[in-house]
């Protein structure tokens, strides 16, 4: 039986509390090969296109609002939010979908990456794929 073509990688980036961990769950459920990027922590501008270069990126925006309404427990600065922006810039100008999950839930940040996901044709399995460990906070969870 001949092996299947390996299929798309998608990475998520964006923001401290934007989603990215769930969103990366919410499209392996769906057969998609996503992958969260810590690129908010780093300082390498394009750490999410190094270890397996994406065809696909998309980037989560969250307000400061929205970061301290999600996590409590962590002290948010708007100085540490700019930080992250610089951060993130060169992932963003090079970003196929940018969402801003301030006010979505969940389900809907999802359904609109799938949305485009399905609107480009993008391959995925047909069985969902197996969980990846979280990143950032999201580790806690």
């Amino acid at each position: 039986m001949p092996k299947s073509p390996p299929l798309p990688i998608i990475k998520i980036v964006g923001i401290s509390a934007g989603g990215k961990s769930t969103l990366v769950k919410a499209l392996r459920a769906h057969g998609y090969d996503a992958r969260p990027v810590s690129q908010e922590h780093s300082n390498v501008p394009d750490l999410w296109r190094q270890f397996d270069k994406p065809q696909w990126l998309f980037y989560l925006d969250v307000s400061l609002e929205g970061q301290r309404g999600r996590r409590p427990d962590v002290s948010w600065s708007a100085k540490w939010r700019q930080t992250e922006e610089i951060r993130l810039r060169h992932a963003r100008s090079h970003a196929d979908l940018i969402i801003n999950t301030t006010a979505m839930e969940p389900d809907a940040v999802a359904n609109l990456a799938l949305l485009f996901l399905r609107d480009k044709r993008v391959g995925h399995a047909q069985e969902a794929l197996p969980l990846l460990a979280a990143t950032g906070s999201a580790r806690k969870e």
